[in-house]
């Protein structure tokens, strides 16, 4: 059973639907019990980084994830969700993430136009069970702020937009798409099922 946490501020409709489809069982929950006995983690987000981490420290969410985590849960932070494992963000103010992998995460700042918004090719970084043996391709990015990873080995894929953008982290259990894998056509949804059935 894959735990897709609620906390208000998820794009909860369209990753239900993915996993429905790949035949993946699911719950969407806010309930710290029902997030303890699932056997994976699926963390979402849209919006602020600091107005997430209030609404997760607010419903005792922040302690359960990251208890679980360090614990060796599998988790998943999507989008915001990703950013969020994180250990700081300057989205409108200094904040701090739930700090389960090391790095920072800062406003874009190149020549393009933001936010980043659209299809952008996806580059794996190193071999790392996540990929398989999947093939590089287009997968869909909505994002303002982007994750300086302390260690360079936590970033196994990345995407070029006028710069090397972060955009899948692994670390034993931990894994964040800044993507949106459940938009992201074929790759993104095999990506999304390679998680659920545990190619961590």
């Amino acid at each position: 059973m894959i735990a897709i946490i609620d906390y208000g501020m998820g794009n909860l409709y369209s990753l239900s639907q993915a996993l429905l489809r790949l035949d993946h069982e699911f719950v969407i929950t806010d309930d710290t019990e029902t997030i303890k006995n699932a056997d994976k983690l699926i963390l979402p987000g849209v919006g602020a980084f600091g107005d997430a981490m209030v609404e997760l420290k607010g419903r005792g969410l922040a302690k359960v994830i990251t208890e679980e985590a360090i614990a060796g849960k599998p988790l998943l932070g999507i989008c915001l969700g990703m950013q969020l494992l994180f250990t700081s963000s300057d989205e409108h103010g200094y904040f701090s993430g739930l700090n389960l992998l090391a790095g920072h995460v800062e406003k874009m700042s190149m020549d393009l136009p933001i936010p980043h918004m659209g299809w952008n090719w996806l580059s794996f970084r190193h071999p790392h069970p996540l990929l398989g043996s999947l093939e590089e391709g287009h997968v869909y990015f909505v994002h303002s702020y982007h994750v300086k990873a302390t260690n360079a080995e936590d970033v196994i894929a990345t995407t070029d937009y006028s710069e090397e953008i972060t955009a899948i982290v692994a670390r034993n259990n931990i894994i964040g798409m800044q993507f949106h894998p459940e938009k992201s056509g074929p790759l993104g949804i095999q990506l999304l099922h390679q998680f659920a059935k545990g190619r961590i």
